[in-house]
């Protein structure tokens, strides 16, 4: 029998770790977050009515068989750059919006859109309740939406988050609940620490649930930090702040990246973006296991210019990554 992974996230981080896992005899699923409300994403949300499916989109992508047409895939990631209205939205969040429309029911349109991706594993939204995140800050200004937490102003960009919630409050998915209890590993991360991480975290049952389950849980530390999320964090501050949420001593694993063979350039360009490489502090720390290794793609990625939301620039090297926490089991 096939052994399960139960990845929980969002973003590329996880599309990341699907495209490295899949080539693995697992039993795979992923948790989706379902809080983003930037990009194509605000479109589908407040012109549409739907939960957000950009996230869902880059699973489903990430998840596709080998024998799915090449040219779909490709059509699920385009971004349109012209037209009004429909500059910057991609054809896969219009392709659901439409399939929603057929079925009148996003879940049913969410597993048709699988089945014709050929998906290898499940794609399971962490809740189906209509939230948003609001993020506290250290000065008690308080911020809702998750792309408002990710764009976050100058000001609010120095000042630490201190507490993340969802408003109105979310129940998890049942689906989620399941593929958590029937788990034999748990995989976090990399991603956004706070709106693809946490913001799973806060959703009512999650963190019960991985707490209770017999799965062991990995974190996977980010390669760089994030101006407004992340300032200055070490690989022991993203830990920290995982463990706020999801408790002490539930993660069994970390792993960290301990290579500084970064592409040429790109760490210029982090720079000015306020992103430096996190700092792997965890010598003589024994609360958890570390698994260290050069988890650096040599790949620098451009995102279209249709795409006006901040993308990374640098990804953890999905084979590699896959075959550390494939290794864990």
């Amino acid at each position: 029998m096939k052994k399960k992974i139960v990845v929980i996230g969002g973003g590329t981080g996880t599309y990341t770790v699907l495209m490295g896992l899949k080539k693995y005899p697992l039993d795979l699923s992923v948790i989706v977050s379902m809080a983003d409300s930037g990009g194509s994403n605000r479109v589908i949300r407040d012109e549409f009515g739907l939960l957000p499916t950009s996230d869902i989109r880059q699973c489903m992508v990430g998840l596709a068989s080998n024998d799915s047409d090449k040219l779909l895939r490709k059509l699920f990631t385009y971004r349109y750059s012209a037209g009004v209205g429909i500059s910057g939205m991609t054809f896969g969040n219009l392709f659901m919006a439409a399939l929603t429309d057929i079925y009148q029911d996003q879940e049913k349109a969410i597993d048709k859109t699988c089945e014709i991706l050929h998906v290898q594993g499940k794609i399971i939204p962490v809740s189906f309740d209509k939230t948003n995140l609001v993020a506290t800050y250290e000065n008690g200004e308080e911020v809702l939406g998750e792309h408002q937490i990710d764009e976050v102003s100058e000001k609010l960009g120095n000042q630490k988050i201190t507490d993340l919630k969802v408003f109105p409050k979310a129940k998890a998915n049942p689906k989620a609940l399941n593929a958590i209890k029937e788990a034999d590993l748990i995989v976090f991360g990399p991603g956004d620490l706070f709106t693809s991480v946490i913001c799973n975290l806060v959703v009512d049952g999650i963190a019960e649930a991985i707490k209770n389950s017999k799965a062991k849980v990995v974190y996977v530390v980010n390669l760089m930090t994030r101006f407004g999320q992340t300032n200055n964090f070490s690989a022991k501050d993203h830990l920290e702040a995982v463990e706020k949420y999801l408790g002490k001593g539930v993660v069994d694993y970390c792993l960290v990246n301990n290579s500084n063979e970064f592409p040429k350039g790109v760490l210029e360009r982090y720079k000015e973006e306020k992103a430096f490489p996190v700092k792997d502090d965890f010598n003589g720390y024994d609360k958890v296991k570390i698994v260290r290794g050069n988890f650096i793609s040599a790949q620098v990625y451009e995102k279209p210019k249709s795409d006006r939301l901040f993308r990374s620039l640098i990804r953890h090297n999905s084979d590699k990554l896959a075959k550390a926490i494939f290794s864990l089991l």
